[in-house]
């Protein structure tokens, strides 16, 4: 299986910066499309970012478009969302998923889930 494991959550002032990585081990890592989903307190898991196996491709959310940057460095099997100008509603629990597939941007099309790291953004 392939193992996640996310880094860089903490807690940052409305406007500030953070970086989360993930780092990825078990399979082939640029095979996978790789993303990062978000659940904040009292809601529904939701999609952030996404990126092809290449690196070529990205998707985000309209929520963050703008704001966040989705990398990737296949040699050091890693994956990085970079979070600027970070506002409230971005505190949630991000998780580092994997998938098989192609491609996808819906939860369920997902086979590989980080553990999770706390993103609080406080005003």
């Amino acid at each position: 299986q392939v193992q996640l494991v996310e880094s860089g959550g903490g807690l940052v002032q409305a406007g500030g910066s953070l970086r989360l990585s993930c780092a990825a081990s078990g399979r082939t890592f640029s095979n996978y499309a790789m993303g990062w989903f978000r659940q904040a307190p009292g809601k529904e898991r939701e999609f952030a970012a996404a990126i092809s196996g290449s690196g070529g491709v990205r998707r985000y959310a309209d929520s963050v478009k703008g704001r966040f940057t989705i990398s990737r460095d296949n040699a050091k099997n890693e994956v990085v969302l970079q979070m600027n100008s970070l506002k409230p509603e971005d505190t949630a629990v991000y998780y580092c998923v994997a998938t098989g597939n192609i491609w996808a941007t819906a939860a369920d099309q997902y086979d590989y889930w980080g553990q999770g790291t706390q993103v609080t953004v406080s005003s």
